[in-house]
């Protein structure tokens, strides 16, 4: 970590969605894997994609066409809060600068029913730069991210099931 420097970066993907969404996941900037891998949690560490899958009781989708199937089949938006920032490698925590992106066409497109911060700092951002603009609260749920060690998939799954009933999937 000490040799990676700041950098200022734009985020660079598009939101995943279609006017079925229900509910809204958002993480807080792309990671340097997702950046690599030109897609969400694309960490092969991050437990995203294994908690959902959990949850949904479906086989962990593979590679970035099934994975975004996947969300737009079970009414899952995924993005994150920020448009632009000034980050070290992955740390949420190096993040300076913070820009917002704006959720409006989201949310005016699609039944969003509830929106969800994976994470902490995404929580944090979302309500200080965000919530004003949607008038949504976000429910903050646990970081799927491998630095979240102390929280085990089964943990991390049964927090998550919070999302189940937005989805009418109880």
């Amino acid at each position: 970590m000490g040799n990676k420097k700041i950098e200022k970066l734009c985020h660079p993907l598009e939101p995943v969605w279609n006017q079925c969404s229900k509910i809204l996941i958002l993480g807080t900037f792309p990671s340097v894997k997702s950046r690599e891998t030109a897609f969400y949690y694309g960490n092969p560490r991050n437990r995203f994609w294994q908690v959902l899958a959990a949850l949904l009781d479906a086989p962990c989708p593979q590679g970035v066409p099934q994975k975004k199937e996947f969300l737009l089949e079970n009414g899952i938006a995924v993005f994150d809060v920020l448009k632009s920032c000034e980050i070290r490698g992955s740390a949420d925590a190096s993040i300076r600068r913070p820009q917002a992106n704006d959720f409006s066409g989201i949310l005016q497109a699609a039944n969003i029913r509830a929106v969800f911060t994976n994470g902490k700092k995404a929580y944090e951002y979302y309500t200080k730069y965000c919530l004003a603009d949607t008038g949504m609260e976000s429910i903050c749920l646990p970081s799927t991210s491998p630095a979240n060690a102390a929280m085990t998939l089964e943990k991390l799954i049964a927090a998550w099931a919070v999302i189940l009933p937005w989805l009418n999937r109880e």
